[in-house]
This record gives structure tokens, C-alpha cells and sequence, in this order.
């Protein structure tokens, strides 16, 4: 019996199989794996520059949310501190670009967080991320798609005068609100996304500078009036901040929801032409327009009109109506149509490139994966995804589902940091290889005897250890494999490592833990104060025991080889990725019971798929693992013998 029957077999242990697909781990370049076990991995078509990915970054990004936004958290929480609000949500944001902008480059194919955090966590966490992100580009597009009908309608004199083709109806008995503008606005996206990467991206390009080109106007326009008004906004008895400093954070939180996009950036990263520069740039550079035009925006606003004078629905439109520009409302709604249709394009660009890279790993059917020869997109994918949000859009009032869509990105983020730490302290130092490629090295040609599967029976997972396999193929074969008896002190540098790798995995994982008492202690208010107190107290020590003792070990010098070379690198490690997972944790914490109930139906029915159908269809399911040291020889050697 080889190693690849045995683990179809569970290993004889049907709980430890399951285990072992949990936490099953993919190399980086999944295109060669795929390559030796018989098939090629179709792919993308690399034509994205920087300017397409900034542009699809911040329209991406920038959503018609803002034009709403600002008015009812500085009316309830942040009055003038507005500004620094969104300053500070900008730096929280920037804590997760740094780490994605890290592992776009070490690891540029599609698939975003799903494909980081089943490289370095496991296959079980990378499933649940990705089950969540499509959860939120569903929901999310099918959002932006049902407010559109609305501002679209200004253009027509209001929704009674638009065509009765596009008009809500309602439809009797059910009473159930259709809205066929929502569905024909996401098919026609569908239809541009299918055309080619760069069609889209261009056309994302246009809508993105006519909604920049609003903001602008905002800024300019207002800050004039402002001027001239002498900014009596700010001209207020309570001070800067009316609400105090807890109000302004509180503010943050929100406000940092409107930095949720930049993300979908990384989705395109198997398409751009230099991902190791051209990424973590156009998320810098995406991130921090944003953020600049957001805080200007807000300065104006609240210094237009007393914080307090603000409308709640119209803010903007409102405050220059104020000011006797009643005409600036459609130079404003242009503005806001065009922020929603390049969201829209936004959220239904990344999700069939993460239906695809599920499918290239097996755990959804290679129907998904399928590129269009001509276009080099998923168009099939893209088809059935876009006929789902449309129908989806069509029958159903989704806002009361809105707050579904921030689990994903926060669950990505936070896999994302953790994905880094890992990457810097316990880098995978194993390579799955393909069945395939294991029975090749099992055959006669070989000459390996049976005391290669009597050491694949010694390790339950499959997996021969350094000394096993270089051992094995020098008795056996004669084949070097660069790898000569150790000395006694380096067999005990070899121990004093893999204590130090145990040591580091250990603290990330009370990290996490640290982390999650600590923010869902400060989040729970229905508790005794005693009780808060203590729990805070235990998951702050713990978090900051296990800060010190990652920050006082070395890093991982294989960090340095892992995935692909001369990218960004995201600086003050460990501190910054403990950051972004502590201010992403208390985020999702503070979510609410009511989302945490519909969100966790979803997730219970992900896990059912996984269960019945990722579980055993997965592209890891009977691989073995090897160091990956000898991984490059075990190839180069079964090449020569194909060849």
C-alpha cells in the first residue's frame, strides 16, 4: 500500500483525517503543482497596470456612502472631530494594507485572502474566508445595485417619472418590491466584465475620475463658501469636540467602513503586469487618496453648517442648498451615481476570481474555474455570479443585510495579519506534491525500495521529515540532494529551531486568544463591571505576554526564500499585524448579535459544503508533504525521467 492509499483510507482514523484537511497547507506556486499532476492551470491575462489599479482601488472604495455618511456621524457622534475620524480610520485601514501589500507579493495570484490564508493557516480557515467574501460580494452588490434606482431617478424628476420598465413595483399578495433598474444595472456590469480585464478596468477608470471630479468640486466649491461664510461651522460654544474623544473614536468605527475596498485590489493580482511593484503601490496610493479626499470632504461639510444643522440624508446637497446652489445637487448626485457604479463594478469584479481559485484548489466544482480563451477572464463564472446578484437585487430589499457585508472583509483582514505573522515566525516548510508525483518516485525507475512507505506509515500525515527523505534517496538512489550528514552541533541548531518554531506558533495562537477575551471584554456592556475588569486584565496580559516573547524571538530566516522575492515587506513586525488583528477583532465583536446569528447560518452551510463536497475533492486530499528543501529536486528529477 503507498502513501496515497493510505491517506484515502483516513489514516485509520477518521477524526485525525479530518483534522489533518483543516489544516492542510498549499505551496505558493499552486501552477506547478498542477502542471506535474497532468493538467495545466489556465490563467489570467497579465495587462493591468498601475493606473488600472489604483482606479479600480478607489472606486472600489469610494462609495455613494460617504455623500450620506457624513452627516449622520458627525450630527450623532463626532460634530467637527469629523475629520479626525476618518484620519484615524485611515490608519487603521493602513494596518491592513501594509500586511496585504506583503502577501500580494509574495503570493500574486487571485484569490485574495482565501489564497494567503490557505497558504500559511490551513485549508478550514481558508474556506470560511473565502465563504465569507462571497457572503459580502453578494450582499454588497446587490446593495449597490437597489441604491442606484433611487438616484438615478433625481435625473428623471423622482421615481414616479421614471420608465415604468425601470420603476419599483410592488407585486400584490407578497408584498415583495421589484426593482428591474437594480437587476439591469448588474447585468450590464456582468456583460462588461466579461469582455476582458481591461475594458473593465477602463471603464472603472472613467466612472472613478467623474466621481473624484465631484469631490473635488465638493472641496473646492465648499471651501470657498466656507470662506466666505468665515467657517461657521466651527464657530461653536461646545468646542471641537461636542461629543468628547469617545464619541470621535466611536465615529472612527464607523467611518472606517468606508475604507472596506481597497481589498479587491489583491483579487486582480494574477493579472497585474509587475505585481512586486505595481501592487503594494496602487493600494498605498488607492488607500491614501481616499483618505485625503474623505478628510477634506468632512472638513468642508461641517464647516459649511453647524454639525447640528447637517441633514441626516442629504448632507452635502443640503448644506450647499443652504448657500443658495440648489443646482449643485445634480453635479452632487453625478457624483454620487458614479461612486455607486463603480462600487457596484467593485464588488462583483473580485468574486468570480475567488469562485475561481476555490475551484482550481477543488473545493468548489472546475466549472468555476474555466477562462475564456478569448477574453482571459472567468466569463462562466462571471455569467452565473451576475444572473444570481441580479435576480438577487431584482426580488429582494437586501439593506437589512448590509451588516453582513462587513464580516467578510473583517474576517479577511484579520486572517491576513495573522497569515503574516506566520509567514515571518513558522513559515511553511513543507510542499505538498501530487499523487502523480509520489507514485513516480515510488516506481521501479527509482529503484526505492519498501522502506519509503515503511517511513510514510511512521508519519501519519504523509509526510517524510528532512533526515527520512535525504537519507532515504542517498541510500537508495544516490541522488544528491544537497543534503549531507549533520554534524552533532548542527543537528542541535536543527533542534534549537524547530523549539523556536513551536515557541512562535504557540504565541500567536495566545495572541489571537488574547486578543478576542480582550476585545469582547470592553465590547460586552450586560456584564458586571468586576467581571469586565478581570477579563480585560487576563486578555491583555496574555496578548502583551505573547507580544514580548514574539518581538524577542528571531524571525524565521526562511521567510526570506518563501513565495516570490523583492517585494514590499511590512515594517514593525510583530507589533503592526497585532494591531490590525486586535482593531479587526473588536470590530467584528461590536457587530451585533443579530448579524453574528445571519451571519453564522451562512457560515454553518459553508461548513456543510466543505464537509460533503471541499473535504474530498480537494486538490490536497491524498498529497504527501515534503521539506521544502528537497522539493525543487524531487521536481527537477521527475522532469528528467518525463522528459
Amino acid at each position: 500500500m503507498g502513501v496515497a492509499d493510505m491517506q484515502s483510507n483516513g489514516n485509520g482514523n477518521e477524526g485525525f483525517s479530518f483534522r489533518s484537511c483543516v489544516f492542510r497547507r498549499k505551496q505558493v506556486d499552486s501552477h506547478r503543482v498542477s502542471n506535474h499532476s497532468g493538467g495545466q492551470t489556465q490563467k489570467l491575462a497579465k495587462i493591468l497596470s498601475v493606473v488600472d489599479i489604483i482606479a479600480i482601488g478607489v472606486g472600489a472604495t469610494i462609495g455613494a456612502g460617504v455623500y450620506i455618511l457624513v452627516g449622520t456621524v458627525a450630527r450623532e457622534q463626532t460634530g467637527p472631530a469629523l475629520t479626525v475620524s476618518f484620519f484615524i480610520a485611515g490608519i487603521a485601514a493602513a494596518l491592513s494594507a501594509f500586511c496585504y501589500a506583503e502577501l500580494v507579493c509574495r503570493c500574486p495570484s487571485a484569490g485574495s485572502a482565501y489564497h494567503y490564508t490557505y497558504i500559511c493557516i490551513g485549508e478550514g480557515a481558508a474556506w470560511l474566508v473565502g465563504w465569507a467574501l462571497i457572503l459580502e460580494y453578494t450582499i454588497g452588490g446587490s446593495a449597490i445595485a437597489r441604491g442606484l434606482t433611487p438616484n438615478l431617478a433625481l435625473f428623471f424628476g423622482g421615481q414616479d417619472n421614471l420608465p415604468s420598465y425601470l420603476a419599483r413595483h410592488s407585486i400584490p399578495g407578497l408584498g415583495i418590491v421589484v426593482d428591474p433598474c437594480a437587476a439591469v444595472l448588474i447585468l450590464v456590469v456582468t456583460l462588461l466584465l466579461c469582455i476582458g480585464i481591461k475594458e473593465s478596468s477602463f471603464a472603472q477608470t472613467v466612472v472613478t475620475t467623474v466621481n473624484v471630479f465631484g469631490m473635488l468640486f465638493i472641496i473646492i466649491v465648499g471651501g470657498y463658501l466656507a470662506f466666505k461664510t468665515e467657517w461657521i461651522g466651527y464657530e461653536l460654544p461646545s468646542g471641537y469636540f461636542p461629543f468628547g474623544v469617545n464619541g470621535m473614536l466611536a465615529g472612527s468605527a464607523v467611518v472606517f467602513f468606508s475604507f472596506i475596498g481597497f481589498d479587491v485590489v489583491a483579487s486582480t493580482a494574477e493579472e497585474v503586469k509587475n505585481p512586486q511593484r505595481d501592487l503594494p503601490l496602487g493600494i498605498g496610493v488607492a488607500l491614501s487618496i481616499c483618505c485625503i479626499l474623505y478628510m477634506l470632504v468632512s472638513v468642508v461639510i461641517v464647516g459649511l453648517v453647524p454639525y447640528y444643522a447637517l441633514d441626516p440624508d442629504t448632507p452635502i446637497s443640503s448644506a450647499f442648498a443652504s448657500h443658495g446652489m440648489q443646482w449643485a445637487v445634480y453635479i452632487i448626485t453625478t457624483g454620487a451615481v458614479t461612486a455607486l457604479c463603480a462600487s457596484l463594478m467593485g464588488s462583483l469584479l473580485p468574486q468570480p476570481r475567488m469562485f475561481m481559485a476555490m475551484a482550481r484548489d477543488g473545493l468548489l466544482p472546475s466549472f468555476f474555474s474555466d477562462i475564456s480563451e478569448r477574453t482571459q477572464v472567468p466569463v462562466k463564472s462571471t455569467v452565473i455570479i451576475g444572473i444570481l446578484s441580479a435576480a438577487l437585487a431584482f426580488f429582494m430589499d437586501v439593506s437589512q443585510l448590509a451588516g453582513m457585508v462587513s464580516v467578510g472583509t473583517l474576517l479577511a483582514f484579520t486572517s491576513v495579519a495573522v497569515s503574516v505573522l506566520v509567514l515571518r515566525y513558522v513559515p511553511p516548510n513543507e510542499v505538498p506534491l501530487h499523487p502523480s508525483l509520489q507514485q513516480l518516485i515510488d516506481s521501479p525507475s527509482l529503484q526505492f525500495n519498501s522502506d519509503s512507505q515503511e517511513i510514510a506509515y511512521q508519519n501519519p500525515k504523509g509526510s517524510l521529515s528532512n533526515h527520512d527523505l535525504s537519507q532515504h534517496l542517498l541510500d537508495n538512489r544516490g541522488i544528491s540532494i544537497g543534503c549531507t550528514l549533520l554534524p552533532k552541533h548542527m543537528a542541535q541548531g536543527e533542534q534549537n529551531e524547530q523549539k523556536r518554531r513551536k515557541i512562535a506558533a504557540w504565541n500567536i495562537a495566545l495572541v489571537c486568544v488574547g486578543v478576542f477575551v480582550l476585545a469582547s471584554a470592553a465590547s460586552v456592556e450586560n456584564i458586571p463591571s468586576i467581571l469586565r475588569f478581570t477579563l480585560c486584565t487576563v486578555g491583555g496580559a496574555i496578548l502583551l505576554c505573547s507580544l514580548i516573547v514574539l518581538a524577542c524571538l528571531a524571525q524565521d530566516n526562511a521567510r526570506h526564500s518563501f513565495g516570490h522575492s523583492g517585494g514590499f515587506v511590512c515594517p514593525f513586525v510583530p507589533f503592526l499585524p497585532v494591531a490590525c488583528i486586535l482593531v479587526n477583532t473588536y470590530l467584528l465583536v461590536n457587530l451585533g448579535a443579530g448579524t453574528w446569528f445571519r451571519v453564522s447560518i451562512w457560515l454553518l452551510i459553508g461548513a456543510l459544503v466543505y464537509l460533503f463536497y471541499g473535504r474530498t475533492h480537494s486538490s490536497l486530499k491524498n498529497a504527501v508533504y515534503v521539506p521544502t528543501a528537497h522539493a525543487d529536486e524531487i521536481y527537477r528529477t521527475s522532469s528528467d525521467l518525463l522528459a
